[in-house]
């Protein structure tokens, strides 16, 4: 019981950080010492336990990762390549209430802070002469832009949590992958229905903007396919926009120093300090050890406390970062079942945090009324909350 105690107010101190717009990686680094205090680690110990997680070859191989998605995503956007792939997906979309929900979809697909400000204006352009309520457009610009987090590999959530987990990134999607159709089933009855079909005109698509999905489409296939390490994938792929771009050595390594970003850094190793420092405490081990001999059940556990993290901090890399280390430890917890239930849960908080800065930024576009998209947004998060149960149910040992 004590170990709980303990574990929860260490949770408690991490959401509090958080909240006040700590960086991640501080706060799991002075998560660590707190730890470590509570379980009267002695300093060399604690000493080398740190030293491990840092040089583990995981750790090296997430900062390599995330650093490529960085440099990939700014390569892609400064060379108009993502407006290309928008431009020509208009061009193919003969319905309006496509073209609304594939804007935010597409600039979805690479992960930039307040994206969903960026697709708003073309929300409403596409909506013009539509009778629709501000809270349904919001709704619609804010819930499309989301399905990715659960299976797209170029967001840091899904690899932090394939690395803590060392379930391979090919697992997770497949295993996230049902999450994502519900979320757009869910925006689709509850953003897109009653709206009636509106036609547009079908534009030609040229050579150039089909070719613009190519690097996005030969990154899936080396991940999902082929089963190759994201950082391989990724950074064969960068290398090769370098070179028919015919990027300068002095453009490139202002990409390279663009990518770098000491924060990402930091979080990263924050976060494995942290799950090393947990492991050799011993407090999963006692906990699991509790919640068997008081045969408490895991699921509402593997709910409740990635929700709690998700809602309170609207980050995917912080409910994962801060929650996962400790469910994994549990009996149980660690299949890729649950593993994918724990995603959904701190996702669905992430979807309903009023510090969600998509939602903060879509709302204050459209001038909505919040409780209006609430209203649309907590249906359709029960909808993926209920198939992350029959999932974990039907597949769960």
């Amino acid at each position: 019981m004590f170990d709980i105690l303990k574990i929860i107010l260490i949770f408690i101190l991490i959401v509090f950080l958080l909240k006040r717009q700590w960086n991640l990686g501080l706060v799991m680094a002075i998560s660590s010492v707190i730890l470590a205090a509570f379980y009267f680690l002695k300093p060399p110990d604690f000493l080398n336990v740190i030293l491990k997680a840092l040089a583990d070859k995981t750790t090296i191989s997430l900062i390599a990762a995330l650093t490529l998605i960085r440099i990939f995503e700014n390569i892609m956007r400064k060379n108009g390549i993502m407006q290309e792939m928008m431009d020509s997906f208009r061009g193919m979309v003969i319905d309006r209430r496509v073209l609304m929900a594939s804007m935010p979809a597409l600039i979805g697909l690479l992960p930039s802070m307040g994206g969903a400000l960026f697709s708003a204006p073309m929300v409403e352009e596409a909506s013009k002469g539509i009778n629709m309520s501000s809270e349904k457009k919001a709704f619609i610009n804010y819930w499309f832009r989301h399905p990715w987090e659960f299976i797209l590999p170029l967001y840091p959530g899904l690899v932090l949590a394939s690395a803590i987990t060392a379930h391979s990134l090919r697992d997770l999607i497949l295993v996230n992958f049902p999450y994502a159709l519900c979320l757009v089933a869910g925006g689709t009855i509850w953003g897109l229905s009653g709206i009636g079909k509106q036609r547009e005109g079908f534009k030609k698509i040229s050579g150039r903007g089909l070719l613009s999905f190519l690097p996005l489409i030969l990154i899936l296939i080396m991940v999902i396919v082929f089963h190759l390490d994201l950082s391989i994938s990724i950074g064969s792929v960068t290398i090769g926009l370098l070179i028919i771009l015919r990027y300068s050595l002095r453009k490139v390594y202002q990409t390279l120093k663009e990518g770098l970003s000491l924060d990402i850094i930091a979080i990263i190793l924050g976060v494995m300090a942290f799950k090393a420092v947990l492991s050799s405490s011993g407090a999963v081990t006692n906990i699991s050890t509790f919640f068997s001999r008081e045969n408490i059940p895991i699921l509402p556990v593997l709910f409740i406390i990635p929700f709690i993290a998700g809602l309170l901090t609207g980050l995917t890399f912080g409910f994962v970062g801060s929650t996962f280390p400790i469910i994994l430890g549990l009996e149980n917890a660690q299949n890729i079942s649950a593993v994918s239930f724990a995603f959904a849960s701190g996702y669905a908080g992430v979807l309903l945090s009023p510090v969600h800065l998509c939602l903060v930024l879509t709302r204050e576009y459209f001038k909505a009324n919040m409780t209006g998209i609430y209203y649309k947004i907590i249906k359709a998060v029960m909808l993926i909350l209920s198939v992350a149960v029959a999932e974990y149910l039907i597949f769960s040992p």
